[in-house]
């Protein structure tokens, strides 16, 4: 058998109509950047999130770096976020011109520590990112205290975790903007690049308005600005799906329930730790094994018998090739943590569209390795 990392094919074929029908209506409109299906693809996300505002960009990367800009952090200032997340998480605020700062991640959760936030914090210090690594939201509640603390910026990325929240809390109440991806791999995929910022600033969405489409909020008229806006095909795709995404969700959860309960016995691996109350929505599903020396071998193992598992992500930022991008960009204390999740992460099949066959083949042949290395 051969089981996929990704289902967005069958996703497709479920869904095909309304996403054909948007489609149509947008090639039809023939109004395709900066058109009406962006307008109400952007409404219908801020009803949905709970935001006062919804703003379409390019990608995931930018709408962190035009919110950092929005906010007015750039050269000189210093953002702290985690060093065992995708790349472009340090990137965007490196692009804004701050000095990035890593700190490591909680043992248990995988995301930001806000210990290691709150040892980070310099007089340079402007803004945090925490990132909702693997689907899973950070402790919002105690990032939120530090930034009060230190007069600090706070901005989500949530390009894993969109339909998540936290035991006492929603994403986007604790901070200052809540900043997504929308490329394909996400929860809530579209068929090329996008992105959004959601925000109850007006400051931030009349800047984030104004910096995505070259500085213009009217025709003819411009300031300093950029290129990077959500067109309207890429909207109608996910205004199409936007509705679905709570039973895919609720599909991903009852998933990662399927795997945990086969496999809460192995002994050669730890498996996610969700936090009590927390909606982790398993944007993927990543076990650690723990002889790390051993996780490329069972890598080849999965992939050998047809099982299309991955790595997210066994190169730490810090260990990227030309970190830290300047004297300013630096690490706080130990990435103890990040460097063992880098080392240990293996993740498994995981979407919506995954058939009962293919998850018992998958937890078949993780607890054969196990049972043959434990």
């Amino acid at each position: 058998m051969k089981v996929a990392f990704y289902g967005h094919v069958r996703q497709y074929e479920n869904i095909k109509s309304e996403i054909d029908h948007n489609l149509n209506e947008v090639l039809m409109s023939g109004s395709y950047v900066m058109g009406p299906m962006l307008s109400k693809f952007e409404a219908q996300a801020a009803e949905y999130f709970g935001s006062k505002h919804a703003i379409g960009v390019g990608n995931g990367t930018d709408a962190i770096w035009l919110s950092l800009m929005a906010l007015g952090v750039g050269p000189g200032d210093e953002v702290i976020t985690n060093a065992n997340t995708f790349f472009a998480t340090a990137e965007a605020a490196w692009i804004a011109g701050a000095a990035v700062v890593l700190v490591d991640c909680d043992p248990k959760t995988k995301c930001i520590c806000p210990k290691a936030v709150e040892a980070a914090v310099t007089e340079k210090t402007k803004a945090i990112i925490p990132v909702h690594l693997y689907g899973q939201c950070a402790d919002m509640r105690a990032i939120r205290a530090i930034a009060d603390k230190h007069h600090l910026y706070v901005i989500e990325d949530n390009a894993q975790g969109i339909d998540g929240y936290g035991k006492d809390f929603k994403q986007g109440e604790l901070s200052d903007a809540v900043c997504t991806s929308y490329i394909i791999q996400k929860n809530l995929g579209c068929f090329g690049d996008g992105g959004m910022v959601f925000t109850d600033c007006d400051k931030i969405n009349a800047a984030v308005r104004r910096l995505r489409n070259h500085g213009s909020v009217a025709r003819n008229k411009h300031s300093f600005g950029f290129n990077s806006r959500l067109d309207d095909l890429q909207a109608g795709i996910l205004s199409a799906k936007m509705k679905h995404i709570t039973a895919w969700t609720d599909q991903r959860i009852a998933i990662a329930a399927k795997y945990t309960e086969a496999l809460k016995d192995c002994k050669s691996f730890d498996l996610p730790y969700v936090t009590p109350g927390f909606r982790h929505v398993f944007h993927l599903y990543v076990i650690e094994v723990k002889d790390s020396s051993k996780r490329d071998a069972f890598l080849d193992f999965l992939q050998k018998n047809g099982i299309d598992a991955k790595t997210h992500y066994s190169i730490a930022i810090h260990q990227q090739e030309g970190f830290p991008w300047g004297k300013e960009c630096r690490i706080s204390g130990s990435l103890a943590n990040a460097d063992k999740n880098a080392a240990s992460c293996i993740s498994l099949p995981m979407f919506p569209e995954l058939r009962d066959d293919e998850i018992a083949y998958v937890i078949e042949k993780v607890r054969e390795w196990d049972k043959a290395n434990a």
